[in-house]
């Protein structure tokens, strides 16, 4: 039985972000065929246990993300290798700046997911973009495999790099977490974190401009931009901002009842709020860009502006694309689906 180490998340149980859900859906309590390793970050746990569905858990005393990610992927990747990992799966690339260093004395099997194409971010300063392009390279160069969530990230690699990764996106069922209802409570959803890249004042702006009632959820006091998109945009009556929900059947009753999904990002791959909502039978009104277009195969609906955005709501009682929504989300983007395909690979 190979020992398979996880590396680059904040840890288990998973909290909400989206390589957390991931590892959180890769792991089984009845799973005697696999020894997993998943390290974790002793910052954002207060209980700390030995081990969780079955795998071991190892704590680091860094944050996983910011400007530690970095010394918190190294160290997790060390210690995995020192206590004898046969496979190493590495999610980000902040870590992967030392892979050059690991191959010189392990031949430890290293598959990688490079995420998003992190580095393209706008939140990053100049520095931090060129540290992680930087250490995109080398995760590509030393990895024995990659791993892209989305073709348009896999045709990046290919053109970039000259290396096919293999594309693996993320499950979405687990946010239904009962038996799904056709209910329209007359009210719109978007859910992101508030970033100026996932085009929220865009969003906020178009519903600004029509009477549609708009539930946003998102972690509008995090940021000097949430806070004063939140100034600006609360005064709208039919403008609703909830603090982010973390709880999934709370969040499972505001989805369930919308009338469509408005989805902002411009990037990061495949966004696994955008898959989730794909499992609801609801229509998405989504951001015209080849991630998205890739995730949703070209079947949503997309908007490239305000006025774009605006037409799409005033036209929503005759928009409809849930059926082709739903039918892509339950081909692709199931964890018993993803699943396989990490374990295939990490096997």
């Amino acid at each position: 039985m190979s020992h398979i180490a996880i590396i680059g998340t904040v840890g288990v149980p998973a909290c909400y972000g989206g390589f957390e859900t991931l590892v959180e859906n890769l792991l089984d309590e009845k799973d005697k065929e696999h020894n997993i390793t998943v390290y974790c970050s002793s910052k954002s746990y207060n209980k700390q246990t030995s081990k969780y569905k079955n795998a071991r858990l190892h704590f680091i005393p860094l944050k996983a993300n910011g400007v530690q990610s970095m010394p918190y992927d190294i160290w997790s990747l060390l210690h995995a290798i020192y206590t004898g990992a046969d496979q190493v799966l590495i999610l980000g690339v902040s870590g992967c700046i030392c892979l050059p260093f690991i191959r010189l004395f392990s031949k430890v099997k290293i598959v990688t997911n490079i995420d998003g194409l992190e580095w393209r971010r706008g939140k990053w300063s100049k520095f931090a973009k060129n540290f992680l392009k930087y250490s995109e390279g080398l995760a590509v160069k030393y990895s024995d495999t990659i791993i892209a969530d989305n073709q348009a990230i896999a045709n990046y690699v290919t053109d970039e790099y000259g290396v096919i990764p293999e594309v693996i996106a993320y499950g979405g069922d687990h946010a239904v977490t009962s038996a799904l209802s056709i209910v329209d409570n007359d009210y719109a959803m978007a859910l992101c974190r508030i970033e100026p890249e996932n085009n929220v004042e865009m969003i906020l702006e178009s519903f600004s401009q029509t009477s549609k009632n708009l539930k946003f959820i998102g972690n509008w006091d995090n940021s000097d931009f949430g806070k004063k998109m939140k100034a600006k945009y609360q005064t709208f009556k039919n403008i609703e901002m909830l603090s982010p929900v973390y709880d999934l059947t709370t969040l499972f009753e505001i989805r369930q009842k919308c009338s469509f999904y408005v989805h902002g990002h411009s990037a990061g791959g495949t966004n696994p709020s955008l898959v989730e909502m794909m499992h609801f039978n609801k229509t998405i009104l989504a951001f015209d860009c080849n991630y998205n277009k890739a995730s949703t195969e070209n079947s949503a609906h997309y908007f490239s502006n305000v006025d774009d955005l605006v037409a799409l709501i005033n036209q929503s009682d005759t928009v409809d694309n849930a059926e082709n929504m739903l039918k892509i989300a339950q081909r692709r983007y199931t964890w018993k689906i993803v699943k396989q395909q990490y374990l295939n690979l990490l096997n």
